[in-house]
This record gives structure tokens, C-alpha cells and sequence, in this order.
């Protein structure tokens, strides 16, 4: 497993905190997501898993656990079989329901194909105390490379990941939640959405979040990059930031094929002008945050040349 330097951080109060899971055919995985929440440090005070359209024994792994475990609350959600982004994010809003009579401070998701370490969420909490502009925090995704897990290559500390995260209550109210979206891309929106509205979005590199879903085939990802392309262009992301972003991500599997099935996604909606699901000051914040870091870049550059 990778190694990261952990500095001492001051433990928060109890800050109550709750979460939500949707969960698709996940019989394979959501047992390790749920032992690793039981073994929490700081437990939430109430854990809402949705299992949306299973067909599998998902459901009778969370009945489980949720007769045993009074802050665990199961609730299906009847839906049309196979995976849908749109989906997994109106089951949560249905979830998130069973929350409005809990007092918290702060809520997250975790995703049902993730585990994360003893202590992770009252690390998390300790981060929203020493920021108190902060609204947005997880930690690192990593996935398993042979015999160890290593953190994905597309990690960044701007970029917030949704698979196991915490939003301050405030900021969440203030962005409305997460976005139901057709082509995913929910963390996004919400980061987008909270730094619009002066909050700061931060991932942290020595929170390990463990990802245990296989990558899967070369097929499935092709298409999961077309998606992806998609799914930038509805938040308006800027043409040039595309494209180098694209050529970035050439390396990654599959490689080359990948970064150029992403952009296709991309000039795919731009030619057919699909309609974005934000507004149009969502478009001009984005693309003024992307020419900055552009900026950055290109001055990095001519400063290294120098």
C-alpha cells in the first residue's frame, strides 16, 4: 500500500455527521464497504443505503447489517435494471429523506465498492475544523496495481472525489445537494457549485480511499471515456482545457485509445450543441477557474525554459 506521511492533526469534537450509499448489483463488494464504516473511529449518526434496482443479494446484505445496526437504515428504490449515473444520484436524493429529521453537522456518500481506514472520517472532520471555509473534502482514490493499492494518476488535491466525501451541511443546503446528471460528473457539479458560492473543495492525499471494483474491460472503459467527454462539455468546459487535458490522460488505460474516445465524447456534444444541464454562469466560472490554471501552466513553462 502506499505510503504517506500523516502529521498529527487535533481531534475534532464529536461533530455529528450522516451518509448515504446507492447501490447497484453490489453483493460482491458492499459487505467491505460496510464493515469499514462499522469500525469507524467517529460513527455517523445515521447511514442511509439505497439499494437502487438490485437484482443480486445486495439487499439481504444490507437487510443484514441493518437489523443489527440501529444507525444503518435500508430503503429500495424500484427502478429499471442496469447502471445509470442519473440514477444512482436521485437515489440519494430519495435517501436523503430519511436524514431531515437528524441533526448533523456535516453529510457525505460512499460509494458501495469502497473502504476506507478506521479513522477516515474523523480525520476528514478534523480538516473541515482547521478550515472553516472549507465545504468539500475527501481523500485520494487508489486502486489495487498487482499486490498493492496505489493512488490513481488522475488524483488531485482540487479535485474532490465523490467516493467517499464529506460535505459541510451549510455548504450542501447552499448548492442544492448533488445534481441528478445524465452523463454523471455530481462531484464536479458540487464543487463547482460550492466554490461559486465562496466555499473551498479539497482532496487529501493521505486519506486513502481503497477501490475495489476491477477496472474492467477495454470495451467498458471506451465507452466510459465517451461518457466522460460528455460529460465535460455539459459543464462547459473549455475547448483548449479539453484538449490538453485529453492529451494528459493519453497514458492512462486504455492507453491512447482512451484519452481519444474521451475527446471524441467531447467534440461529440459540441457538434450536436447538446443542451448543458447548468447555467450559463456555471460555463463562465468554470472556464475562468480552467484559462487560470492554463495560465499557471504555460507560465511554469516559459519559466522553466528561462
Amino acid at each position: 500500500m502506499t505510503k504517506f506521511t500523516v502529521e498529527p492533526q487535533p481531534k475534532p469534537a464529536s461533530r455529528p455527521y450522516v451518509l448515504m450509499t446507492a447501490a447497484y448489483n453490489e453483493e460482491a463488494y458492499i459487505e467491505r464497504t460496510i464493515q469499514s464504516i462499522l469500525t469507524q473511529t467517529h460513527l455517523p449518526r445515521r447511514w442511509v443505503i439505497v439499494s437502487d434496482g438490485s437484482v443480486d443479494g445486495t439487499d439481504e446484505i444490507v437487510r443484514s447489517f441493518a437489523r443489527k445496526h440501529e444507525f444503518i437504515s435500508f430503503l429500495r428504490n424500484e427502478r429499471s435494471p442496469g447502471r445509470s449515473f442519473g440514477s444512482k444520484v436521485a437515489a440519494l436524493r430519495h435517501g436523503s429523506k430519511l436524514l431531515e429529521s437528524v441533526g448533523f453537522e456535516f453529510i457525505g456518500n460512499v460509494d458501495a465498492d469502497v473502504s476506507v481506514g478506521s479513522s477516515y472520517f474523523e480525520d476528514l472532520i478534523a480538516r473541515f475544523e482547521l478550515d472553516p471555509k472549507l465545504g468539500l473534502a475527501a481523500g485520494f482514490v487508489c486502486e489495487k496495481d498487482r499486490d498493492n493499492y496505489e493512488s490513481r494518476s488522475i488524483n488531485r488535491v482540487h479535485s474532490v472525489a465523490h467516493a467517499a466525501q464529506l460535505v459541510r451541511r451549510e455548504c450542501y443546503e447552499a448548492i442544492g445537494g448533488y445534481a441528478v446528471l445524465e452523463y454523471g460528473g455530481e462531484d464536479w457539479c458540487a464543487q463547482i457549485s460550492a466554490r461559486m458560492r465562496g466555499w473551498t473543495a479539497e482532496a487529501f492525499p493521505e486519506l486513502q480511499i481503497l477501490h475495489h471494483r476491477p477496472t474492467g474491460t477495454a470495451d467498458n472503459l471506451l465507452r466510459s471515456k465517451f461518457r466522460e467527454g460528455r460529460s465535460d462539455y455539459s459543464f462547459g468546459s473549455d475547448p483548449l482545457f479539453e484538449v490538453l487535458k485529453c492529451l494528459r490522460r493519453l497514458p492512462e488505460r486504455p492507453f491512447v485509445i482512451g484519452g481519444i474516445a474521451r475527446f471524441a465524447g467531447f467534440t461529440w456534444s459540441y457538434l450536436r450543441r447538446d443542451k448543458r444541464p447548468v447555467g450559463p454562469e456555471v460555463v463562465t466560472f468554470l472556464r475562468n477557474e480552467q484559462r487560470q490554471r492554463l495560465f499557471s501552466i504555460f507560465h511554469r513553462v516559459g519559466e522553466h525554459r528561462k
